[in-house]
């Protein structure tokens, strides 16, 4: 084990990092120069490199990766039971869940999912990617060693001059975050709400229609009936089932989502 790393934990349920990375839900996860990834969640920072029958090396302890970490990546959740369960749906989606498997629901800081799927409304990943890691960047809290930032907080994003604004390339985006800023809403109150109640509160939000509220529920404050729809996913339910919303109603509808999106975007389908 290198010095990137501190110790190690096994992992029996799907845990695939590069899918992941790649799956819509997350914008600032990085390869790291171990082979591993970099997470970053509030002003934690976690290297994690998948080793030999499920080990990961990890550059906390294990202490701190039960607190923190456990969670974040939803590991109490069985997702090979679930792929199990979406393979006796229809074919289709048994072909999803086979491709997806290893993809897990990040459970990721509310104000940050929040500022990302705005920016995300008609951008590309590479591009949403490079608007959050500027903001981080811009004027984030360092996180010490790692050369890292955090997110920044509505006050440390009031603080920015217009050029700083325009430099993010933000196009319409851009009042929406500005109003937002200037009046955040109460987040971390809004856990006690039900699904249906969460979604009316974040739809409240200028600049946020059902996608973005869909996506903050499930990314962020762990939602798994809730299943954002976008283009993808749209093509999806024309194509491949006449129109038809097929996850209207299902349990843990959001996972099925991820694996159904992450299958039709890799393998370029329509």
């Amino acid at each position: 084990m290198d010095n990137n790393y501190k110790s190690s934990i096994r992992i029996k349920d799907d845990l695939d990092l590069f899918k992941i990375m790649e799956s819509g839900q997350c914008f600032r996860v990085r390869r790291n120069n171990t082979g591993g990834f970099r997470f970053i969640y509030r002003d934690n920072v976690l290297d994690i490199r998948e080793g030999e029958k499920r080990i990961f090396d990890i550059s906390c302890s294990e202490e701190e990766f039960s607190d923190i970490w456990h969670a974040y990546f939803d590991l109490d959740r069985d997702y090979a039971a679930i792929r199990k369960e979406a393979a006796g749906m229809d074919e289709y989606m048994k072909r999803a869940a086979s491709y997806g498997e290893g993809i897990r629901i990040l459970r990721q800081d509310p104000w940050e999912t929040l500022v990302s799927f705005i920016i995300s409304q008609r951008k590309n990943i590479p591009s949403i990617c490079a608007c959050v890691e500027a903001m981080a960047l811009r004027c984030g809290r360092s996180l010490g060693p790692y050369g890292e930032h955090a997110f920044p907080e509505a006050p440390d994003l009031r603080k920015l001059g217009d050029k700083d604004w325009d430099s993010f390339k933000l196009g319409y985006r851009e009042a929406y975050l500005k109003e937002l800023v200037s009046f955040p809403p109460a987040l971390d109150d809004f856990s006690k709400f039900g699904d249906e109640e969460l979604l009316n509160e974040l739809l409240k939000i200028k600049g946020v229609g059902i996608k973005v509220a869909s996506c903050t529920a499930l990314f962020a404050f762990g939602r798994m009936d809730t299943a954002p729809v976008d283009v993808w996913m749209q093509r999806i339910f024309d194509n491949v089932y006449d129109g038809e919303n097929i996850l209207l109603g299902k349990k843990q509808a959001g996972i099925l989502q991820q694996y159904l999106f992450y299958y039709a975007r890799k393998e370029n389908k329509f």
